[in-house]
């Protein structure tokens, strides 16, 4: 069985109302880890940078907006699923990108064949990964 699916996007990073540039976003979603969406940002000059967040925000994202905090995701025009507005946060700093609707959707297609939206919690593997997740991030507290 297959464990993940990747996809390759060219968003437009706006850097400014005057300035923006294309680069090349890669998504993944892995059966691992199966609430959630990566997408790694290529900036030129820079590391790549990589967020994850929820499957359902982008899924949600593409049609109406959606999103608290650090990650937002809007449709530019509702009523035309066209392009998508993704806006990360990290206190005062933000990034904000934008998408043609259709390679996330079939990015989002691909995801869904994969582990299908709402099945998530049928992984048998999923809650021991939490627990390793959880024992982990515990473990590090207790040492610093």
């Amino acid at each position: 069985m297959r464990e993940s699916v990747q996809a390759e996007v060219m968003m437009s990073f706006l850097v400014s109302e005057e300035l923006s540039f294309r680069i090349p976003v890669e998504l993944r979603y892995e059966s691992s880890d199966p609430y959630a969406v990566r997408l790694t940002f290529h900036l030129p000059g820079d590391a790549p940078v990589t967020w994850a967040f929820g499957r359902e925000l982008l899924i949600d994202g593409v049609g109406r907006p959606c999103g608290e905090g650090d990650v937002r995701v809007t449709p530019v025009d509702p009523d035309a699923l066209g392009e998508v507005l993704i806006r990360l946060q990290v206190g005062n700093d933000q990034a904000l990108f934008k998408s043609s609707t259709a390679p996330l959707v079939a990015f989002l297609d691909r995801t869904d064949k994969l582990v299908p939206l709402g099945q998530e919690g049928s992984l048998a593997d999923f809650d021991a990964h939490l627990d390793e997740a959880l024992d982990r991030i515990l473990a590090e507290q207790g040492a610093g």
